[in-house]
């Protein structure tokens, strides 16, 4: 027998090569599943991506060993958790999340004590995640790590500043994270028992939910998917809480915060709340680019890093800042803090909205728009500004994008404010499965209804002749919304009863931008333009509304009164500049002649009016303009561009000598037509 015949009969005998060809048949299955599974995952069919882009480094940190007894049992050992990449692990570059920062910046020289003390408590770190560019983005984007897969809903953002986190969390990659927490309230509550200390935990006795009614008001989601799934959730609770609590926390703020005036815009007394919570926000913002100026400046001039365009803005916009009223901002949190603490005492929690609205769709160029981050910042500056603790409960969807509430408690009191959830968790789970059966009524736009009181209220102020009063009615329907023309033809009508001409005008002019066949706006335009002694511009706005309105009484008057005016003046002349649209090619010529000498012919108008000229020296400027009431021998263009010229050179040289007119015409001719062209 030769030698391959007795190797293959010496294999066929021997059990360890079965065993190989076992295992080898058994890995050829196992790829074979593990590209089918990876089949069905493309197609959609299977949970996310292992990663979702959630982390920018995999680097694991090992538990600390279980301590022998008598010593307590470590509280995590089998949770895994994340850590964002500003905190500092030693032997590691936290990255901040921008690559020019971690290139200038050191290994740690230690592990912050957040991390430190999981670690102790049996806790595995996986890895570090994807973060905002120097924790300075609200969206969740990151030019140079990428934005992270929202697994809740992949067509939006995931949001800020620790995006990487808060997917890790929601895709179930970890437990828990630092710079999200958990997606379980008992996962929550143990870490919450490892990181804070007992004195953190609050007092026993009933708590009682106080709900922020004017920023719910800013919402467009029903109260029965926000609110009342809080209120009902706590009703079937069967003790632990007291009966609920509604108030205005923009009205309170701007009663019990005396040293936020000064960064409040006037307001009308129903928009105090309002600005109050918009000034909040504002010295959230300018605390916020102090302490970045004061730990980053030196590093922004000096690396001048890559970022992206929004972080850009708000990092130029902290370097750029100045200190000089930084007291009066520390003021405001301080006193801040104090009001929020008598508010909520020792068992109050502040329930509020945790958005705004719908997160931007992700990789869209499309910005937040100033609204929304006002309305937005409002809401994070009540916990962030007096230092409080704040926790959010998702909710569910609303017409296909999540909703969540949060909760807010005295500063101190974040063990105390995590049971409390704990308590409620499942009870609005319930709340919520109801919720989601309900046929809701249509959303009421209450910032509408609340403008048109304001109106109303400004009407009734009107017919009283209390036009001030009128205009701040007018004004605050205006902050309100303003896209209603209605709002600013009003308060162009107080304007005029005070004489404010100028306001009129511009009130009308945005009214008409918005409503084009504002009968009002015309007529009170050319009210204010006929009181400032514009009769042209006046009339022109008059036979607008006439265009619209043939039978209106007041154009009609209007009209009669400016031609007979213009008549006197000797100013009869301009009334062909003033019919209308021109039809044929001349005429059309004529009309593009017009628009820019407008301002000119109501400054001759004026000059004329104040210094009277001679009936001779009126009959020079008809001669020299070549405008003769039997015609001429000069064309109609040549009459329209010498008056033009003529009225160019009068409204730039008012002292002109009406008797030497000729002698001024020739030297300003050449000048005039440049100017003109």
């Amino acid at each position: 027998m030769d030698s391959s015949a007795r190797s293959g009969a010496t294999g066929s005998s021997n059990p360890r090569a079965w065993i190989v060809a076992g295992v080898a048949v058994a890995g050829v299955i196992v790829l074979a599943e593990v590209a089918r599974r990876r089949r069905r995952w493309l197609r959609g069919k299977s949970s996310p991506p292992p990663y979702s882009g959630a982390f920018c480094a995999r680097r694991g940190l090992a538990p600390s060993p279980q301590p022998p007894p008598p010593a307590a049992r470590q509280q995590l050992p089998d949770l895994t958790f994340a850590v964002s990449d500003n905190f500092e692990i030693e032997g590691y570059v936290a990255g901040f999340g921008n690559p020019d920062w971690k290139r200038t910046h050191k290994a740690a020289s230690h592990t912050a004590a957040a991390v430190k003390a999981l670690l102790k408590q049996g806790a595995t770190c996986v890895g570090r995640t994807v973060m905002d560019e120097l924790g300075f983005g609200v969206t969740g984007e990151n030019l140079h790590c990428g934005t992270p897969i929202n697994p809740a809903s992949p067509s939006v953002v995931p949001g800020g500043s620790c995006s990487g986190s808060a997917v890790a969390v929601s895709a179930q990659l970890v437990e828990f994270a630092l710079g999200w927490l958990a997606r379980d309230p008992h996962i929550l509550s143990r870490v919450g028992d490892a990181l804070l200390p007992a004195a953190a935990c609050g007092l026993k006795g009933k708590r009682q939910l106080v709900f922020a009614d004017d920023c719910f008001e800013l919402l467009k989601i029903p109260n029965q998917k926000t609110v009342d799934v809080i209120e009902n959730a706590v009703r079937t609770l069967p003790y632990g809480f007291q009966p609920p609590k509604h108030i205005n926390i923009g009205q309170y703020i701007s009663s019990n915060v005396p040293s936020l005036k000064e960064f409040c815009e006037p307001s009308t007394k129903l928009q105090e709340g309002k600005s109050a919570l918009k000034a909040l926000c504002t010295v959230m913002l300018l605390l916020q680019r102090y302490e970045f100026k004061a730990n980053h400046e030196d590093w922004v001039n000096t690396v001048k890093p890559k970022l992206g365009l929004e972080v850009s803005t708000r990092v130029l916009q902290a370097v750029n800042f100045t200190d000089d009223n930084i007291k009066s901002l520390y003021i405001v949190r301080t006193e801040w803090r104090a009001a929020l603490k008598n508010l909520l005492k020792d068992t109050g929690i502040l329930v509020l909205p945790t958005m705004a609205g719908h997160p931007l769709k992700r990789n869209s160029k499309q910005r937040l728009s100033s609204e929304f981050e006002d309305k937005m910042y409002a809401f994070v500056s009540i916990a962030a500004l007096s230092g409080c603790c704040q926790a959010t409960v998702p909710l569910g969807n609303h017409n296909d994008h999540p909703i969540s509430i949060s909760f807010v408690a005295a500063h101190g009191s974040d063990k105390f404010l995590l049971r409390a959830i704990l308590d409620m968790y499942s009870a609005i789970q319930e709340q919520i499965v109801l919720a989601s059966k309900l046929a809701l009524p249509p959303v009421i736009d209450r910032d509408v209804d609340t403008s048109e009181l304001l109106k109303e209220k400004g009407n009734n102020s009107f017919k009283r002749k209390q036009w001030s009063k009128a205009i701040e009615f007018y004004s605050g329907a205006i902050k309100l919304n303003d896209t209603n023309a209605t709002y600013y033809c009003n308060r162009a009508a107080a304007y005029l009863e005070l004489g404010r001409f100028k306001q009129a005008e511009a009130d009308c002019d945005q009214a008409l931008l918005l409503d084009k066949k504002n009968v009002k706006a015309y007529l009170r335009r050319g009210t204010a333009k006929e009181s400032v002694l514009n009769y042209q511009e006046a009339l022109q706005d008059f036979r607008h509304a006439l265009a619209l309105e043939p039978q209106n009484r007041t154009a009609l008057a209007a009209e009669k009164r400016l031609q007979k005016h213009l008549r006197s003046l000797g100013l009869e002349w301009l009334f062909p500049w003033v019919i209308g649209r021109m039809e044929t090619q001349q005429q059309q010529r004529r009309h593009q002649l017009r628009t820019p000498m407008d301002p000119l012919v109501s400054l001759a108008a004026s000059f004329l009016s104040a210094f009277s000229p001679s009936s001779s020296e009126q009959g020079a400027a008809r001669q020299l303009g070549g405008v003769r009431a039997g015609g001429g021998h000069v064309r109609w263009e040549q009459q329209e561009e010498a008056l033009a010229l003529w009225l160019h050179h009068f409204a730039a040289c008012p002292d002109t000598d009406w008797p030497n007119l000729e002698r001024c015409y020739t030297r300003w001719y050449a000048e005039s037509r440049k100017l003109l062209a």
